[in-house]
C-alpha cells in the first residue's frame, strides 16, 4: 500500500503554520500527533470536550491537502447498511425482469450481487477513494459495541469485507480521523489501532487567537471580553458547558447585532449563541453581572 502523499519533508512547524493559515490554531502536541498520523498512515482518535475543534480539524485537513472529505456521522443503532454499503434493490428488480428463464435458473445470484449493484456508503467510498480523501468517523462513541468491532478491520488494514463480493482493499491510505466526546468508554481494541490525542479547552490566550482567526476583523477587545466571559461560564455548574465553537458563535452574534462591546445588555441579547440549555439560560441570565465585565 502506497503512502498517502509525500509527507517526509513535513515538519511540526510547517504543519502548524499551514493549519493556522486556514484558521485552525493547533498547539504543538496536537500538531505533532497529526504529523505522526500522516507519516505513519495511522488513524488518529481525537477525544475531548464538545466544541473544541475535533470535527473541524478533519475539515481543515481535507482543504489543506485538497482531498474529498467523507464523513460518517455515528449514532446509536448505526449498521453496515448506513456505514458501508447496501444493495440497489430497485436496479436488481429491473435486472431480474430482464432475465430469461434460463438465465434465472443459472447464475442469477452472482449477477444480482455484483459490484455494479452496490450503493456506496461512507466507509466503502473511503476505501475505494484511498489517498484522495479524508475519512471522518465522527462521534464514534455514539455507536454501539458491535459497530465499533466492525470498524477494526478497516482501521487495521484499510479494507472491508462484503460477504457477497469479498474483500475490498484500499490501494492507498486515506487520512482517517475519529472523534469521541466520551459519552462512553471506547474499547482497547479500537484504541490500539489508532494514535490518540486529547483536546481540552484552550487557555485564554490561545482561545483569543482562535476567535480572531475564525472571525477576521473582530477587535481584540471584544474577543478578550467574550473569551473571559466564556471562561467564567465554564467554571459555573452548567448542564452544557460552552466549547470554543460557542465562543466563536457568541462573537459572531455580537458582531451581527453591531455590538462592539460585551456588556449586560449585549450579552442578554445574544446569550442563546453560547448557552444551549433552558435551565442554564435562566440561571445565566440571573447571574450576568458575575459573567460580564463591568463597563
Amino acid at each position: 500500500m502506497t503512502a498517502a502523499r509525500p509527507f517526509a519533508d513535513l515538519t511540526v512547524e510547517k504543519l502548524t503554520e499551514d493549519l493556522r493559515e486556514l484558521g485552525y490554531i493547533a498547539d504543538r502536541g496536537l500538531a505533532t500527533s497529526i504529523l505522526i498520523s500522516l507519516k505513519l498512515g495511522k488513524p488518529l482518535l481525537l477525544e475531548g470536550e464538545v466544541g473544541v475543534g475535533k470535527t473541524e480539524l478533519a475539515k481543515t485537513l481535507a482543504i489543506m491537502f485538497q482531498r474529498e472529505l467523507i464523513r460518517l456521522q455515528c449514532y446509536e443503532g448505526i449498521d453496515t447498511n448506513h456505514a458501508l454499503y447496501e444493495w440497489d434493490y430497485a436496479r436488481q428488480m429491473l435486472h431480474i425482469r430482464s432475465l430469461t428463464s434460463a438465465e434465472l435458473s443459472g447464475n442469477a445470484d452472482e449477477q444480482l450481487f455484483s459490484p455494479k449493484f452496490l450503493l456506496e456508503r461512507p466507509l466503502l467510498k473511503a476505501v475505494r477513494a484511498g489517498d484522495a480523501c479524508v475519512l471522518l468517523i465522527d462521534e464514534v462513541d455514539r455507536a454501539d459495541d458491535e459497530f465499533e468491532a466492525f470498524l477494526l478491520e478497516l482501521l487495521s488494514d484499510f479494507q472491508v469485507t462484503i460477504p457477497e463480493v469479498g474483500t475490498v482493499a484500499a490501494t492507498s491510505r486515506p487520512i482517517v480521523i475519529l472523534t469521541s466526546n466520551r459519552t462512553r468508554e471506547l474499547h482497547d481494541a479500537l484504541k490500539r489501532r489508532c494514535l490518540y490525542t486529547w483536546i481540552g479547552f484552550p487557555d485564554a490566550e490561545r482561545e483569543i487567537e482562535i476567535v480572531r482567526a475564525r472571525v477576521p476583523g473582530i477587535s481584540e477587545r471584544l474577543a478578550t471580553q467574550v473569551v473571559g466571559a466564556v471562561n467564567q461560564l465554564r467554571q459555573m455548574e452548567l448542564e452544557k458547558v460552552p466549547g470554543v465553537a460557542e465562543t466563536i458563535d457568541w462573537v459572531e452574534s455580537l458582531d451581527a447585532v453591531g455590538a462592539s462591546d460585551l456588556n449586560e445588555k449585549s450579552a442578554a441579547d445574544t446569550l442563546g449563541a453560547v448557552i444551549k440549555d433552558r435551565d442554564d439560560l435562566d440561571y445565566t441570565m440571573k447571574n450576568l453581572n458575575d459573567i460580564v465585565p463591568s463597563s
